[in-house]
């Protein structure tokens, strides 16, 4: 039913009364309605410049947010631990790439990601710093902590120990055989000439240059030690001293017994006595070899050779042997003593003579000490007598003394005299 059937006094108004415009003028309502203008960008925030510039700055902050992550980032992967169970040694070979080491980094468990590794050394630009060489990575390494050593090249340094009293020759084929070092060796060098020493190198450095280092310490020492020498020495020069000492080296291996060696030889020098040792027949012998592998026989006591000091006056043409430092300095400042003789005591020391009479007692007694060794070894293993007399090394491990010119004769051949090293 309509409003206009609605029954008069029923209290509701009319709806066309409820929307009810109000009136305007003829005037007002022939004008049009006006609706508010929109606001216009200014010229200049519309200026191709000022646009570009607002890309690039939103541009440069979101990479800085990215960047900044990425830091963020990386730094926490250069922080943590690395997958290493226990300490581990790696050599990374001469002219790998950053990728070839991450790789093999990778392969040794060293590193879990290669492209992390990677990214860390480009963004330290750290590619051309990383070395070859042989590394100890510590257990649990970081990333930083492996980017860290192959950079400042922390390479495994190894001990390379030359002992006293070897050849030349001796000391090359030693360097030979060891299997941290490279290249070959040009030529054995002069005897005497190297420094028995511990020496520090790494995996793959060239023998030759160990050589050269050698040299170098010996001359160094020689130099050392001749600047400090005695004022009554009778040497003329350092390479008499070097030579003596190379003697005494070969003649004890007991460090206190050296300076008292040493002066038996400096006494008989300034008396002009045959210095005797047994070592310089041995080097006349064989050279560089160092050792007969025998007893020196009575025969090659008196067979003459440059180096057999039982034949020559004075000291041998040149060193038999490269000694250290101690036997220099023994040599460069031997004992006060008077001593002229000394021989085995039969306990791995020496014992030491004025004269010839005390002398010839102390020999007594190793004789006795010695006959009383085999005289117990027989009676305790009770092997069958041999059909002929065979040379007993009974002084083999101990040096024997210098003798008296001429030397002692013996039925028995002389037993060779190296010292236990």
């Amino acid at each position: 039913m309509s409003n206009l059937d609605t029954p008069p006094g029923s209290g509701a108004p009319p709806a066309t009364e409820s929307k009810r415009i109000a009136p305007r003028s003829p005037r007002a309502a022939l004008e049009p309605e006006r609706i508010p203008v929109p606001t216009r960008r200014s010229a200049r925030a519309r200026h191709p410049i000022v646009v570009v510039g607002n890309a690039i700055f939103t541009f440069l902050v979101l990479v800085a947010l990215v960047v900044g992550g990425a830091v963020w980032i990386g730094k926490q992967r250069l922080d943590d631990v690395g997958p290493l169970a226990a300490d581990k040694t790696v050599n990374i070979p001469r002219g790998s790439g950053i990728r070839d080491i991450a790789d093999q980094l990778v392969r040794e468990g060293v590193i879990d990601q290669p492209w992390t590794f990677v990214g860390a050394v480009i963004v330290r630009k750290a590619r051309d710093d990383l070395k070859s060489g042989e590394y100890l990575f510590q257990k649990q390494a970081t990333l930083g902590d492996v980017i860290n050593t192959l950079v400042e090249g922390k390479v495994v340094q190894h001990s390379l120990t030359m002992p006293e009293g070897l050849t030349s020759e001796q000391m090359v084929q030693r360097l030979l055989e060891s299997d941290m070092l490279s290249g070959n060796v040009r030529e054995i060098p002069r005897e005497g000439a190297l420094l028995p020493e511990t020496y520090r190198v790494v995996r793959g450095t060239p023998r030759e240059q160990v050589i050269q280092r050698m040299q170098q310490a010996q001359r160094r020492v020689l130099q050392e030690v001749w600047d400090h020498r005695s004022a009554d020495l009778p040497l003329r020069t350092p390479e008499q001293l070097l030579t003596l000492a190379s003697i005494v080296e070969k003649e004890t291996g007991k460090p206190e017994e050296r300076t008292r060696v040493a002066a038996v030889f400096v006494n008989r020098l300034k008396q002009r006595m045959r210095l005797q040792s047994d070592p310089t027949i041995i080097y006349g012998l064989v050279g560089g070899k160092g050792t007969l592998g025998r007893p020196i026989m009575r025969s090659e006591i008196e067979q003459p050779t440059p180096y057999n000091t039982y034949v020559i006056d004075g000291l041998p043409p040149g060193p038999i042997a490269n000694p250290g430092r101690a036997a220099l300095e023994a040599a460069a400042n031997p004992a006060r003593t008077k001593e002229l003789y000394f021989v085995a005591d039969g306990t791995g020391g020496h014992a030491f003579s004025e004269t010839l009479d005390q002398h010839q007692r102390s020999v007594t007694k190793l004789r006795a000490l010695e006959q009383a060794q085999r005289d117990g070894g027989a009676t305790a293993s009770a092997p069958a007598a041999p059909s002929a007399p065979t040379p007993a090394p009974a002084a083999a491990a101990t040096p024997a003394a210098p003798r008296p010119s001429p030397p002692a004769r013996r039925s028995e051949p002389r037993p060779q005299t190296q010292p236990a090293r």
